[in-house]
């Protein structure tokens, strides 16, 4: 028997592939701004589907497989299609390749992700997540508009290219990123925490744009930093022991 629970989260996961859509035609359309701005609200629905089906107790097999398909879309294809147009298409194959590597690696890294979801700890991504890697991409679109005005005017340098390239390789990396599903310290000191979500809301108020991209350029380093500082660490150990 269905469970009617589970038609919202399914709807909500729908409006999150309509975000993604919606994004690619913008591209389309020239209008690159507005599709960037698509693919946060895409991100929106994203987080929300999966928080609803399990206040709802709906989590199905189906709405997981819908969930990664709307993702592939939305944090795949449409962003790559986004940078492309705007950003790699002066590079000819080098700039062409860079955006299908990327939806490649995302369709990998969503399905190793259903494989892996149920073996894993839920405090960390093994790779970066693809929603995370289209994050960086868009909002480096907004952040060119807020600093250049049309980002169609400018001139995007070859190295950005690589670092296309980089967050593909990400997305399949067995690099670990933190998930941000289980904070015992919310729960722990819960004003602490409404204090530093109102500076959160207050510094993004401010610089959207900046603040955006700022946030998603850390969150993916953040992983590689995180592993060299854990070798390091192993290192010193090692060094310590043979001492």
């Amino acid at each position: 028997m269905v469970n009617k629970n589970a038609i919202f989260p399914n709807f909500v996961t729908l409006l999150g592939l309509f975000s993604g859509f919606y994004s690619i035609v913008a591209t389309l359309n020239g209008n690159y701004v507005m599709a960037a701005y698509a693919t946060l609200v895409a991100f929106v629905f994203d987080g929300l589907d999966g928080k609803i089906a399990r206040m709802l107790n709906a989590s199905s097999e189906f709405g997981i497989q819908l969930d990664s398909l709307a993702d592939l879309i939305s944090f795949g294809v449409a962003p790559a299609l986004l940078v492309y147009k705007w950003a790699l298409e002066p590079y000819g194959r080098l700039g062409w390749m860079a955006a299908f590597l990327f939806v490649a690696c995302a369709a990998l890294r969503l399905a190793r992700f259903n494989v892996q979801a149920k073996r894993i700890s839920n405090k960390f991504f093994v790779g970066l997540p693809s929603p995370a890697a289209a994050g960086v991409v868009v909002t480096s679109v907004l952040f060119a508009r807020h600093f250049f005005g049309d980002p169609t005017a400018i001139e995007v340098p070859l190295w950005f290219t690589f670092m296309i390239y980089i967050l593909a390789f990400l997305m399949v990396s067995n690099v670990p990123y933190f998930s941000f599903k289980n904070i015992e310290y919310f729960h722990r000191k819960p004003f602490n925490s409404m204090v530093a979500f109102v500076l959160f809301i207050f510094v993004l108020g401010l610089y959207p744009e900046v603040f955006l991209f700022l946030f998603a350029f850390a969150y993916a380093a953040s992983g590689i930093v995180a592993l060299l500082l854990r070798k390091n660490r192993v290192h010193l150990e090692e060094e310590a022991q043979e001492i």
